[in-house]
């Protein structure tokens, strides 16, 4: 299959090639049209499956910028009413329909004759939804949506002082690698004792979220809320059994990694102790990385990085910068964290991220690139629903790209000295992510297996997870009260419920990726462009299978390719 950087947007055949959507009324007679037309061949069936996939990439797509919007300025009000309108007067009238269509394409007897091979991963989407569809969940669902953009509304207010000058965190975080120690502890407590002054709202917020949520499990015939989202999120195949299986084998082949790579960091620095300031830290003498001032020099070099790797995946990002589509730099009222959002209609994503000049700012934007590149790469598939490919290859995409492209790094970096210490600062994250994950994860086990539980009692198992996960050479004393809240910063526990293992799978494909690439990087990139042209259109094994991997959460396999990782980290 060929590709293009150049994608144009989808042709309308269906809907009017102005049309907008504004309110109910005008969407309302193309949704009554869809289901009421007749369907008499297996050409009427695909030209109806045609128009309703054109029909639901416009939605999808008018749905995606009121959000970006509202991202990119949070204090923003009339882009805020923007999105609850949205949320809260079209999304509730559009689902019953939905769920009509979904019913009408499984009873069509004609859908049995469309070809198996590309239909397969559809059609079963198809049916999970039809089978979670409640009438008494919509009014539920509106509100979620809107209530889980309060939380970059609270953390996008965020700011510290820092020697006269305001910064939001996102910024504030580059101190934490000043060369002075005092200096990062100072900081250190700023950002956290910031962030323990909403710890009443964001915990209010939390509760009012969990509730909603376990009672769209409890209307939907689940025992749990974390049953339910592995439905939706259509985890077909892992449990949450091999969920508990990998945050065991964290524990066991990780961990031990982690705590050499502490205990390396605390000598390099010349410490007896070392303190959660001092994990980014250099020692004395050396300057944090800085790889770019501005958000156009950062967009530059990861283009021009991009083109080293394959032209086409430079080709990306030129056009999403001439389109517009890229917001980088950190500011205050901007919600926090960073994302790629596909456009089901235009094709060209937008990414959003909080650059701030730090090293950890060039992993986020290939992480980011990596994501959009796979957005391009399933355009061109024939339905919108061929695109929703499942999040774990959508990660495999990001965080292989931050591996591929470290190779291409001296765009960033002058000095080979720099370099080297970039790539041993990645290596090491792809380390030290794991137990964060682990976390977070069986964090949300717990939370949705307890739903009714107090706020005590979620601090409690809180700190009881994070203290089997964090390497016994950091010393945290006299930091309870800011590590009790340390899940509040997690953005996902708020706006994307349960996805988050998605990374820790994910990481697991992105190094075998990169270990083919480096016995041959061209097998490897044609692995990963076949992989991720297919959209959602294979199941995850095989999706893993054509960018030549295995599927295996096993803790053998993850201490080999832990093994591995170190073993490159020791060649450097």
């Amino acid at each position: 299959m060929n590709y293009s950087a150049d994608l144009k947007k989808l042709s309308r055949h269906f809907l009017p090639t102005d049309f907008v959507i504004t309110d109910w009324e005008t969407l309302h007679p193309y949704l009554i049209n869809l289901d009421e037309r007749e369907i008499n061949s297996l050409a009427d069936l695909e030209k109806w499956l045609k128009d309703a996939s054109e029909l639901e990439a416009v939605i999808s797509e008018d749905a995606c910028w009121r959000q970006i919007k509202m991202t990119c300025d949070t204090e923003n009000k009339e882009l805020e009413e923007s999105f609850n309108y949205f949320m809260m007067e079209i999304q509730p009238k559009v689902q019953p329909y939905s769920d009509k269509l979904n019913k009408k394409l499984i009873e069509i007897p004609f859908t049995q004759k469309l070809d198996a091979d590309n239909y397969f991963t559809y059609l079963r989407n198809v049916k999970k939804n039809i089978e979670l569809f409640r009438e008494i969940n919509i009014p539920i669902n509106a509100e979620l949506n809107v209530m889980q953009q309060q939380f970059g509304a609270i953390s996008g207010k965020m700011t510290v002082e820092v020697n006269g000058q305001e910064y939001t965190l996102q910024q504030a975080a580059k101190f934490l690698e000043d060369e002075d120690r005092s200096v990062r502890e100072e900081v250190y407590r700023k950002i956290n004792k910031r962030r323990l002054e909403d710890k009443e709202a964001l915990n209010n917020l939390f509760t009012s979220l969990l509730q909603k949520r376990d009672q769209v499990a409890v209307n939907t015939d689940f025992e749990n809320y974390r049953d339910f989202r592995f439905k939706e999120l259509g985890r077909f195949d892992y449990t949450k059994e091999d969920c508990f299986q990998f945050h065991e084998a964290v524990k066991l082949h990780v961990m031990p990694l982690v705590n050499q790579i502490y205990e390396a960091k605390k000598k390099k620095l010349g410490l007896d102790t070392l303190r959660p300031w001092d994990v980014e830290a250099e020692p004395a003498g050396i300057q944090p990385l800085r790889p770019f001032k501005t958000g156009e020099e950062l967009t530059e070099k990861t283009i021009a990085c991009f083109d080293e790797l394959k032209s086409f995946f430079g080709d990306c990002l030129r056009k999403m910068k001439e389109l517009g589509h890229l917001d980088l730099e950190s500011r205050k009222g901007k919600a926090p964290g960073g994302y790629n959002c596909p456009l089901a209609e235009s094709g060209a994503p937008f990414i959003f991220m909080n650059a701030a000049g730090q090293f950890d700012d060039v992993t986020t934007m290939v992480h980011e690139g990596g994501h959009a590149i796979h957005s391009f790469l399933a355009h061109e598939l024939q339905l919108t629903g061929f695109k929703e490919y499942p999040t774990e290859i959508a990660e495999v995409a990001s965080m292989a790209m931050e591996l591929f492209s470290m190779d291409k790094w001296n765009v960033f970096f002058d000095s080979p000295e720099e370099l080297k210490r970039a790539k041993e600062q990645q290596l090491e994250r792809v380390i030290t992510i794991f137990p964060w994950i682990a976390t977070i994860d069986k964090f949300q086990h717990w939370i949705y297996e307890n739903p009714n539980h107090t706020e005590e009692e979620r601090s409690a198992e809180w700190m009881k997870i994070t203290d089997e996960f964090s390497s016994p050479v950091i010393d945290f004393s006299g930091l309870e009260e800011y590590r009790r809240y340390g899940w509040q910063r997690q953005l996902h526990l708020y706006e994307v419920p349960f996805y988050y293992i998605e990374y820790g799978i994910a990481q697991l494909g992105a190094i075998g990726l990169w270990q083919q690439y480096k016995q041959d990087p061209e097998t490897a990139m044609n692995n990963y462009v076949t992989a991720l042209q297919l959209g959602g259109t294979k199941t995850l094994p095989e999706l893993f299978k054509a960018a030549g991997l295995q599927f295996d959460l096993s803790p053998g396999h993850i201490k080999q390719l832990m093994e591995f990782v170190k073993t490159e980290l020791e060649s450097l």
